[in-house]
């Protein structure tokens, strides 16, 4: 089954992880997990915000 990863500096869904593992986010099961990928580290990076804030 392939595996999907996000990089961050080209903003392109690689399938198998064919660019540096520094570029890249993931690894996600499908596509469309993969483009969503940006979208999920900033709504974490707002939910350890607020914890830090409590």
């Amino acid at each position: 089954m392939p595996q999907f990863w996000y990089n961050v500096k080209t903003h392109e869904v690689e399938e198998d992880a064919q660019s540096d593992w520094t570029q890249l986010i993931g690894p996600y099961e499908t596509r469309a997990e993969a483009e969503q990928a940006l979208e999920k580290v900033r709504q974490r990076n707002e939910a350890w915000d607020a914890a830090e804030e409590d």
